[in-house]
């Protein structure tokens, strides 16, 4: 069994026991999260599609750590005009465990 989730803007495709970054959620190492907007669930051939979501489905997760993404460099500049601008961005990161589809 199968899902796409929509969290933090973006959205993944999840199977049990599947590993993945995403951005920060609330909650403490070990701890469980429910994620509520599911797109789609699917289970070999029978697939349901959510108008936008799947009424009744739930997917449920472990944290199993808060990191931190690589930095990334923003860099401006004009030319000939003695102009820049560097700014640097780390994401926060939350990695989870997919424990359980639920497809209604």
């Amino acid at each position: 069994m199968y899902a796409v989730i929509k969290t933090g803007g973006k959205q993944y495709r999840v199977a049990k026991d599947d590993v993945l970054k995403i951005e920060r959620v609330a909650g403490d190492a070990g701890g469980k999260v429910e994620f509520k907007d599911i797109l789609l669930v699917g289970s070999g051939d029978s697939v349901k599609i959510g108008a936008p979501l799947v009424s009744g489905a739930l997917v449920t997760a472990e944290l199993v750590e808060h990191t931190r993404g690589p930095k990334l460099i923003a860099f401006k500049k004009r030319r000939r005009k003695n102009s820049r601008r560097k700014k640097g961005h780390r994401q926060d990161l939350t990695t989870i465990r997919i424990t359980s589809i639920t497809g209604a």
